[in-house]
């Protein structure tokens, strides 16, 4: 009569080491679970907070690109046919040297060729944002000098339009040729923010 009780304490002993393992495993299996859910939160947080520095940058962006047109629209005729450096302003921003060559990034042209032309906000300051806002102007022509004297400009065609009345008459409109200008500001902010804006204008 000993042998079932025997029997049936080792049966007992071998179940409680069973579950032992299986509670062992589901623990890990919830740590590594837990572990991976605050990873993607942390990823998650860190998105977010890089598409904001990205936002402000490219509104911060918006005050560069507003200098620069005041200053096309203070400037004679004259005055945009010939650089003008103290302004962060090129009259051949078409050619070859005052565009990034083949394959190479916006933001490596510009420290290796815009860092003496460009025109720093607030002294170089930053904003309320953090956010540092700089801007060159090109005009988007071959050569400096007159648009109708060999600067080879990118314009808008001369376009005529007809418009009539009901008695017959027929009146003529001619719309001028205007220059394009390019203004291409550079943001620098918080945490190594880099943003380009760029803003094509005709005048």
């Amino acid at each position: 009569m000993l042998r079932p009780a025997t029997f049936s304490l080792v049966r007992r002993d071998r179940q409680r080491g069973l579950v032992l393992i299986i509670a062992l495993i589901v623990l890990v299996a919830m740590t590594l679970a837990g572990l991976a859910l605050m990873r993607s939160v942390d990823t998650t947080n860190l998105i977010a907070g890089n598409l904001a520095f990205q936002q402000a940058a490219t509104r911060s962006a918006d005050a560069g690109v507003e200098a620069g047109i005041t200053f096309l629209q203070g400037a004679s005729s004259v005055t945009l046919e010939t650089d003008s450096a103290g302004n962060g302003y090129a009259a051949n921003g078409s050619s070859a040297g005052l565009n990034p060559a083949a394959g190479q990034s916006w933001d490596a042209y510009w420290v290796a060729n815009l860092e003496n032309r460009k025109m720093t906000l607030r002294n170089g300051s930053a904003d309320e944002a953090g956010n540092v806002v700089s801007y060159v102007i090109d005009r988007m022509c071959n050569n400096a000098g007159g648009k109708t004297t060999g600067a080879s400009c990118s314009a808008s065609p001369v376009v005529t339009t007809a418009t009539g009345n009901n008695e017959g008459v027929e009146i003529q409109l001619n719309a001028p040729s205007v220059v394009y200008y390019r203004i291409t500001v550079r943001v620098t902010g918080p945490k190594n923010t880099v943003s380009y804006v760029q803003a094509m204008v005709s005048m």
